[in-house]
C-alpha cells in the first residue's frame, strides 16, 4: 500500500502542498470551499502528518528553550512549571537548558543550540536576562525571546518582573518598623537584575527614616546556603553587629540562620531574618522564616505566553509585565 504523504492530498486536491500546509495550520489566507476540499480529502485518505512534516511546512519546530543558570532548584522548578503550562496549551514543546553564566563560550552556545534543536524562541532567566552580549545577538539573529526578571526593560522584547524594589523597601520598612536600625543587607548573584533591585528598596527605606546605610552592614552573596553563611558570618562578627539581616534569597537567609545558632545568636530575639522567594527550605527550617512569596510560575507562564504570541506573529508589539509580591512574616521576625 502506497505511503499518504502531503504530496499526495496536494495531487488529489489539485492545489499546492503549500494551501494543504495551511490547511492543516488552520491559517485564514484559504478559501472555505478549497479548505472544506482538502479536509475532505485528507479524511478519505487518512492522511496524518508527522510533526517533523508539519514543522518544515510552516518552517516551525513548535519546541522552545528555557535558559538557566541558577543555584536555586525551587525557582528554577516555579519557572519550569509555568512555561510548561504555556505550552501545554499552545500546543508548544519545552527544552530546558542550563548553562553557566560566566562562560565564555555561552553566546555562541545559544545560538549553536537554537539552530541546531530548531528552537523557535527562547525563554530567559536571571541573570542570563541582563547579559548584553546574549540580548544583542539574540536582536541580531532575528531569534525571538522574552526575559523574566530584567534589571531594565526593552521594546525589543517582552519581559516581566517581580517589583522587586517596592517590596525590598517594604521588608525593610517592616524591619525599622519592628525597632531596627542596624538592617544587615546579603546582596544576591552580582549579575542579578532583580537582587539589586531588592538592594536598591533596601537603601530607600534606610534613607527615608534617616537610617544610615553602613558599608559594613552590606556583604555580597550569590544566592547560595554557602554564601549565604559565609556573609552572615562576617556581619555577626562585627563589634557592633546588624539586629536584623535581610537576605536577597531564602537559601542565603537559611545560610544566616545556621551562622546564628553557630555563635549562640537566639533568632528572633536577637536577631531578625528576612528571605526572599518563599522557597520550599523557608518553611522546613526552624524558625521558619519570614520572606517574600513573589508568583514565578505566573511570571514564567505569561512570559512564554508572550514569547509564543510573538513567535505566531513577528509584528505584535512586544510587553512588559509587573507582578506584585507579598510579604509573609514568619518565625525568624
Amino acid at each position: 500500500m502506497q505511503r499518504v504523504t502531503i504530496q499526495t492530498v496536494a495531487d488529489k486536491a489539485k492545489v499546492s502542498i503549500k494551501t494543504v500546509s495551511r490547511v492543516l495550520n488552520k491559517e485564514g489566507s484559504v478559501r472555505e470551499t478549497t479548505r472544506d476540499k482538502v479536509l475532505a480529502i485528507i479524511a478519505e485518505l487518512g492522511y496524518e502528518p508527522s510533526p517533523a512534516a508539519r514543522a518544515l511546512a510552516r518552517n516551525s519546530s513548535k519546541i522552545i528553550g528555557l535558559i538557566y543558570d541558577n543555584p536555586s532548584a525551587a525557582y528554577i522548578t516555579d519557572v519550569q512549571n509555568g512555561a510548561l503550562n504555556a505550552c501545554d496549551k499552545n500546543e508548544y514543546s519545552l527544552v530546558i537548558h542550563p548553562c553557566l553564566q560566566e562562560g565564555e563560550s555561552l553566546t555562541e552556545d545559544l545560538i549553536n543550540l537554537v539552530q541546531r534543536s530548531r528552537l523557535d524562541g527562547l525563554i530567559l532567566t536571571p541573570p542570563i536576562t541582563d547579559n548584553k552580549l546574549i540580548i544583542q545577538a539574540l536582536l541580531d539573529k532575528k531569534i525571538p525571546f522574552a526575559c523574566i526578571a530584567p534589571e531594565q526593560t526593552s521594546s525589543n522584547y517582552s519581559s516581566v518582573s517581580c517589583n522587586d524594589s517596592v517590596i525590598g523597601k517594604e521588608i525593610t520598612n517592616y524591619l525599622i518598623d519592628s525597632g531596627h536600625e542596624k538592617i544587615g543587607f546579603i546582596i544576591g548573584h552580582a549579575d542579578h537584575g532583580a537582587a539589586t533591585q531588592r538592594f536598591t528598596g533596601y537603601q530607600e527605606a534606610l534613607l527615608a527614616a534617616n537610617i544610615n546605610i553602613s558599608e559594613d552592614f552590606i556583604v555580597q552573596g550569590d544566592f547560595s546556603f554557602e554564601s549565604g553563611l559565609k556573609a552572615a558570618e562576617r556581619l555577626l562578627n562585627l563589634s557592633d553587629r546588624p539586629t536584623a539581616i535581610f537576605a536577597a534569597n531564602d537559601y542565603m537567609a537559611a545560610g544566616t540562620l545556621r551562622a546564628a545558632f553557630s555563635l549562640g545568636i537566639k533568632v528572633p530575639s536577637e536577631l531578625a531574618i528576612v528571605g526572599f522567594d518563599d522557597a520550599p527550605v523557608s518553611r522546613q527550617i526552624s524558625p521558619s522564616l519570614s520572606t517574600v512569596k513573589q508568583p514565578v510560575s505566573k511570571m514564567a507562564e505569561t512570559a512564554t505566553n508572550l514569547l509564543i504570541a510573538k513567535i505566531k506573529d513577528p509584528k505584535k508589539s512586544n510587553e512588559h509585565h509587573v507582578f506584585n509580591a507579598e510579604l509573609i512574616i514568619r518565625e525568624s521576625t
